[in-house]
């Protein structure tokens, strides 16, 4: 809860002194509209990359695998675009490392190794039996 907070009061205060800069720099007007063509940009981007995730999310079920790195892409999605749709340049930035499909990617993955330090294969509808182990097949009746 503390962390939340720190980033409540840092963000806004980086984004101000950016913003200072930024508008020192090129003038008010440039400024204020690099911030729209970021946002402009940002959804676009991701309306682009949520379909594609979507897609291969659909395909990941069709074929009954867990769409872990799917479902995780499109929280990451969702964080890329409120971070855009935020005005600043520094959550700009963070944004759209969220909806890059290579650097979203690579946090996806590092996340799930984090989360699911023992992955293996996941798999749902047919079971499979353990690995290494045997499989023994056989019938029963219950006499009671």
């Amino acid at each position: 809860m503390r962390i939340l907070f720190l980033l409540f009061i840092i963000i806004p205060i980086i984004e101000m002194v950016i913003l200072i800069e930024v508008g020192g720099l090129i003038g008010a007007l440039p400024t204020v509209a690099l911030v729209v063509l970021t946002a402009t940009l940002g959804i676009w981007l991701l309306r682009l990359q949520g379909v594609e995730t979507w897609f291969r999310l659909q395909n990941r079920l069709s074929q009954g695998e867990l769409p872990g790195q799917e479902l995780l892409e499109g929280v990451l999605l969702l964080i890329g675009g409120a971070l855009l749709l935020t005005p600043g340049f520094f959550t700009d930035t963070v944004g759209f490392c969220c909806l890059i499909p290579m650097t979203r990617q690579y946090f996806a993955k590092n996340i799930l190794a984090r989360l699911l330090p023992h992955t293996g294969s996941f798999s749902f509808g047919r079971p499979r039996p353990p690995q290494g182990g045997r499989t023994i097949d056989g019938d029963y009746t219950d006499d009671d």
